[in-house]
C-alpha cells in the first residue's frame, strides 16, 4: 500500500444521507498551495547550505594550505636550530666528560710521579749492586785461573 493509498482513507467524506449538491474540493491543489511555500522556503534553504558548505570547504582549504606553510616553516626552523640544541645538549656531557679526563689525567701523573720517586730511590742502590756485581765478576775471573 502506498503513501497516497493510505492518507486517502483519511479524506473527509460528505455527511450521511443526501448528497449536498456542489462542487467537489480540490484536494491536491489545496494540497500544492499549503505545500508549495514551504516547499519553496526548504528549497531556498537547501541552496543556503550548498552555498555555506561549498564556503566552508574553501575556508577549510585555505586553512590548510596555511597549517602546512605554517609546518613548513617551523621544520626549517627546527631544522636550523638543531645544531645549536645538539651543543647545548651535549655541553653538559662534554663539561663531565672533560672533568673525568681531567682527574684521570691527574691520577696517572701523581702515579707517574710516584713511579719517578720510587726510581729515584732505587736507581743508586742498583747501580751500586751492578757495579759491584761487575768488578766481582772481573776480579773473580782474575782469581779464578790463577786460583788454588
Amino acid at each position: 500500500m502506498s503513501l497516497r493509498d493510505f492518507l486517502e482513507r483519511f479524506r473527509p467524506a460528505g455527511t450521511p444521507g443526501a448528497s449536498a449538491a456542489g462542487v467537489p474540493a480540490d484536494r491536491t491543489a489545496e494540497r500544492t498551495a499549503e505545500l508549495e511555500p514551504a516547499l519553496a522556503r526548504l528549497a531556498e534553504a537547501q541552496r543556503e547550505a550548498a552555498r555555506i558548505r561549498a564556503a566552508g570547504e574553501e575556508a577549510a582549504d585555505v586553512l590548510r594550505q596555511d597549517a602546512a606553510r605554517e609546518a613548513a616553516l617551523l621544520v626549517e626552523a627546527a631544522r636550523r636550530r638543531a645544531p645549536e640544541v645538539r651543543r647545548q645538549a651535549a655541553a653538559p656531557l662534554l663539561r663531565e666528560a672533560r672533568q673525568e679526563a681531567d682527574a684521570l689525567r691527574a691520577a696517572s701523573d701523581r702515579a707517574a710521579a710516584a713511579i719517578r720517586e720510587r726510581a729515584a730511590e732505587r736507581t743508586p742502590h742498583l747501580v751500586d749492586g751492578a757495579v759491584a756485581d761487575a768488578l766481582g765478576l772481573t776480579a773473580g775471573e782474575r782469581q779464578g785461573p790463577q786460583g788454588p
